[in-house]
């Protein structure tokens, strides 16, 4: 067991075997992207054998390294702008750090696609091998998780650790801490009272809104919003409730009410033990998230049998691995170029 902090402030693989490939490709210099839908049944841990339908991309330098890539529930298989989408990514912001390896990433199960049950981040992660699977890689270079994705990196790495040389975990522990648990519970009543009222939009953009207290800190917002309340006609309105419902309203075009249930219990429902990570396991922590704790970080980095604990400071809190750039690729850089 190892364990070393750093601090950052703000400011070998298989080849692809051709006959495995599916979707569809497209080709510019030395790089590739491809997209494909993988139907397959998988037994999930909660719901039994279903059939689903695994939504993947990869993309990047055909020669490179494989990584594997997977963000919060919000982000999808499309990481950066390619040659096959040219649409920026969840990620983009880390392009040039990635863009020296092959990228591999999934659409989460549940997330509009028809499947309505309660889905583990163990279900996800043997998803994503029934993707290695059909593309015909083998093992790959490691898997760079940030938060539920952090969380389906662990459970990847504890049930598949012959398949990667090194984990990065951002901002998601070996479990849901009772807090941000508790905050979640109350998020999916409002949006079951938005089904009930009939306005499953009303609801989702409501829940999304106190999501965003959560990814955020104190401290930004008394910068941010620091001028007094008003009152517009008869009501006092707040600085924070433009942006809140700005992104409440970018909600509802990202999801449907049950996809965001079903990834809002997800997180929950997850948990594993850190000493089944039997790989080298770099785990990078926000000082400030709320949501995920550092010092639930710290345990898992102490407990697990190969990890270095790395602390960025930030005012963004859990949204920091994609607000603070430069600390964010520092820290990957020492995690994968050690």
């Amino acid at each position: 067991m190892s364990l070393v902090a750093a601090s950052f402030h703000a400011s070998s693989e298989s080849a692809i075997d051709p006959a495995c490939r599916f979707g569809h490709s497209h080709h510019a210099l030395e790089s590739v992207a491809e997209q494909g839908i993988l139907p397959c049944a998988l037994a999930l841990k909660h719901a039994g054998a279903r059939d689903v339908a695994v939504r993947w991309e990869l993309s990047g330098p055909a020669q490179a390294p494989i990584l594997i890539v997977a963000g919060g529930i919000s982000a999808t298989r499309h990481v950066l702008a390619n040659d096959s989408d040219r649409t920026d990514g969840w990620w983009q912001a880390q392009a040039n750090f990635l863009r020296r390896y092959r990228v591999l990433a999934i659409d989460w199960l549940g997330d509009g696609d028809g499947l309505d049950a309660p889905i583990d981040s163990a279900d996800q992660a043997d998803a994503i091998a029934s993707v290695l699977d059909a593309l015909g890689i083998a093992k790959v270079r490691a898997f760079v998780g940030a938060s539920y994705g952090a969380m389906v990196g662990l459970q990847f790495a504890a049930r598949y650790s012959h398949r990667l040389s090194a984990l990065v975990a951002i901002s998601g522990a070996h479990r849901s801490h009772p807090w941000s648990s508790a905050l979640r519970s109350i998020q999916r009543k409002i949006v079951e009272l938005g089904g009930l009222q009939c306005d499953d939009g009303h609801g989702l953009a409501l829940a999304r809104q106190l999501a965003m207290l959560s990814y955020r800190t104190p401290q930004e917002f008394a910068e941010r919003f620091a001028e007094a309340v008003t009152v517009e006609g008869a009501r006092a309105v707040c600085p924070a409730e433009g942006y809140l419902e700005a992104c409440g309203q970018r909600a509802i075009t990202r999801f449907d009410a049950t996809a965001y249930r079903r990834l809002s219990e997800s997180i929950d429902l997850h948990r594993v033990e850190p000493e089944a990570v039997r790989v080298p396991l770099s785990v990078i922590a926000i000082d400030s998230d709320q949501l995920v704790p550092s010092e639930d970080l710290a345990e898992l980095a102490v407990r697990a049998p190969d990890a270095w604990l790395h602390l960025v400071s930030s005012r963004y809190g859990h949204d920091a691995f994609l607000k603070e750039t430069a600390a964010i690729t520092a820290a990957l850089n020492d995690a994968l170029d050690a």
